[in-house]
């Protein structure tokens, strides 16, 4: 059966069927799907069975893996998302939907790439939804994107407090820090792309807290129209690969006393680079 791609919207995601992911892929195969990756940001494969050494074999095929930033499994090639003990390893989801994040923006590169591979799934709940970065500022009024290319914003861990406001009014930062462009460069397709997010975004780097919170506050907003949006429902052996600068993703909640356990691998990222920086050496080259 050949390798084949759905679209599962207009926007982002992409159902890739017609390939055992246990069995090493051609350079074809992995041509394509890399396209389609870059294409969609979200691929997604079903039926799928693979150990931990596949999984990884797979991740390869997209970059070099990421260890994982922290917590106990802190420089690992792949761990567990999960309520339950898998493999000798507790469970270390928090309970409660997620809001929408990219992970490890809170450090110098975040990744690439996340892979996650369901084990267990609730019946009910627990479904990640992905939403576009790219379509998101490019349906920004043309003023608004221009203002934003200047601006850096200081991202912090917080997966325990959730969101910005939370953490606010709590006082504490659980993590690591750093500071990215507002608007970055997609390292493969050149496209703009807005990085500010709900759960990790703290503050626009020398605006007044009330205009960073309201500008972020919007930019969120825009980031999580219906329109931008793929929410995937879980089924056991479903593989998806998502692009982590392209895409955010979140979680819907679920019933903590249902087994939930996913296997995450990420791909290695590099420092984000300025879309601004990207305009200037246009603008240089063309004078």
């Amino acid at each position: 059966m050949a390798i084949s791609f759905r679209p599962l919207t207009p926007v982002i995601g992409v159902e890739v069927s017609g390939i055992d992911l246990s069995k090493p892929l051609t350079p074809d195969e992995v041509a394509s799907m890399t396209k389609a990756w870059e294409e969609y940001g979200v691929l997604v494969f079903h039926d799928q069975h693979l150990s931990s050494e596949e999984q990884q074999r797979v991740a390869r095929y997209f970059g070099e893996i990421q260890g994982m930033l922290g917590g106990p499994t802190a420089g690992a090639e792949y761990h567990y998302v999960s309520n339950v003990v898998v493999d000798g390893t507790p469970g270390n989801i928090p309970t409660g939907d997620m809001t929408f994040h990219q992970d490890g923006v809170y450090a110098e590169n975040p990744a690439k790439g996340g892979m996650l591979f369901a084990l267990e799934i609730p019946p009910v709940g627990g479904n990640t939804l992905f939403c576009s970065t790219a379509r998101a500022y490019a349906a920004l009024p043309e003023d608004l994107q221009q203002e934003l290319l200047d601006y850096d914003v200081h991202f912090v861990s917080d997966y325990a407090t959730h969101n910005r406001t939370a953490r606010q009014a709590e006082g504490k930062i659980e993590g690591g820090e750093a500071t990215h462009p507002l608007v970055i460069t997609h390292p493969s397709t050149g496209q703009p792309l807005l990085i500010c997010n709900t759960l990790m975004a703290d503050f626009i780097v020398g605006l007044p807290k009330d205009r960073s919170d309201a500008l972020l506050e919007r930019l969120c907003q825009e980031l999580e129209r219906p329109e931008f949006i793929y929410e995937h429902v879980w089924r056991v052996g479903d593989l998806l690969l998502w692009d982590n600068l392209a895409v955010q993703h979140a979680r819907t909640d679920f019933d903590p006393n249902e087994r939930r356990a996913l296997r995450r691998t990420q791909i290695l990222g590099g420092k984000p680079v300025a879309y601004r920086d990207v305009v200037r050496a246009t603008e240089k080259s063309s004078a």
